[in-house]
């Protein structure tokens, strides 16, 4: 087969760059967004729009070649958007209202441990000796965050809110986990993510009505910050930075496209300090540097491992790696073409 040529360098970094700002600060238009937006309708009307333009765009380009996605793949697409979108999203967006966005972001970076767990309880993976030490050290780093709000001492966070984040990431790695080695999902990767945005939203409008949230909701109440989080949310968190992934995971190595994962809590830190006056305490940047210690040992040791008969070919690592959760759901192949471990997976924040 003819090799494509690869982009120049400068057109990657470039890519990565989006990522790492765009991504990173979606934690701080999501703060912004729930001000004056209840949270789960807000995640809802963001994902249904998004999922809304990525299908109309599909069925555009392919005209009548077009192929709807079957009853069983709906099936499997509202499963995983109610894991990622609804537990996972509409955690955020939950916590959010109480709990400051640098620290979310830091918990949420907790994402590549609770894949490993829950890899090696549901699908009996080994996991290398330096990936049980990331474990522990990276809930080391959740201990230090969330302790004082356990004890009830100076800087503690709102029960509720840091129970919502903490679920978040344990939510989407089932939805990944599922999305990667269970499900069966269209295999257009656009018309996978427009369908899983399109049903995350409407499970999140569900969420949204069982939370009372239309009677809090108040339209001329919005207010225009809110607003443009919003939209930014929606066309460059979910559209813009999601188009410029799933370029990189075509062009670029695995490992760093995945280092995104390192940077977003760091540029979600600075951008709540700067932004929204929230304070970096010493705890909070010990912790930071104790949960991304963990993430690169995960990270780093199931990058090496790799499912038998599946060769480390680029093909075969066009899923999303196992991170924090960001603007665009996961986008997983055809049963036949998708990898049998969990290492990386694809997917919105």
């Amino acid at each position: 087969m003819p090799t494509r040529p690869r982009p120049r360098p400068l057109l990657i970094w470039a890519g990565l760059l989006i990522l790492y700002v765009v991504w990173g600060s979606t934690y701080l238009g999501i703060a912004i967004a729930v001000d004056t937006i209840p949270p789960f309708l807000m995640a809802a009307g963001r994902f249904a729009l998004a999922g809304a333009v990525l299908l109309g765009w599909s069925i555009l380009r392919e005209g009548r070649s077009f192929v709807w996605p079957t009853r069983r793949e709906w099936r499997d697409t509202s499963i995983v958007a109610a894991l990622l979108l609804g537990g996972g999203m509409g955690m955020v967006a939950f916590g959010e209202q109480t709990v400051p966005s640098g620290i979310t972001a830091l918990l949420i970076a907790m994402m590549p441990v609770w894949v490993a767990i829950l890899g090696g309880i549901f699908l009996g993976e080994r996991l290398p000796r330096i990936a049980m030490v990331g474990i522990v050290v990276g809930f080391g780093g959740v201990a230090i965050l969330a302790g004082p709000s356990v004890v009830g001492g100076e800087g503690a966070l709102d029960p509720l809110g840091l129970a919502a984040i903490i679920i978040s990431p344990l939510s989407w790695s089932a939805g990944s986990l599922f999305a990667s080695h269970r499900a069966t999902l269209p295999g257009r990767p656009l018309v996978a993510t427009g369908a899983q945005m399109l049903a995350g939203g409407l499970v999140l409008l569900a969420m949204g009505t069982l939370a009372g949230e239309f009677g809090r909701l108040r339209i001329e109440a919005i207010s225009a910050e809110s607003l443009g989080a919003f939209l930014y949310l929606t066309v460059i968190g979910s559209l813009v930075a999601f188009t410029a992934y799933g370029w990189l995971l075509r062009v670029a190595p695995l490992p760093l496209v995945a280092t995104y994962a390192y940077v977003n809590p760091v540029v979600a830190v600075i951008l709540g300090a700067l932004v929204l006056s929230e304070p970096i305490e010493p705890r909070q940047l010990i912790a930071g540097a104790v949960i991304i210690a963990a993430v690169a040992l995960i990270v780093t040791a199931r990058g090496r491992m790799r499912a038998p008969g599946l060769p480390p070919t680029p093909d075969r690592a066009a899923v999303r790696p196992a991170s924090a959760p960001s603007p665009a759901p996961a986008t997983a192949r055809s049963e036949a073409a998708r990898p049998r471990d969990s290492r990386a997976h694809s997917r919105p924040g």
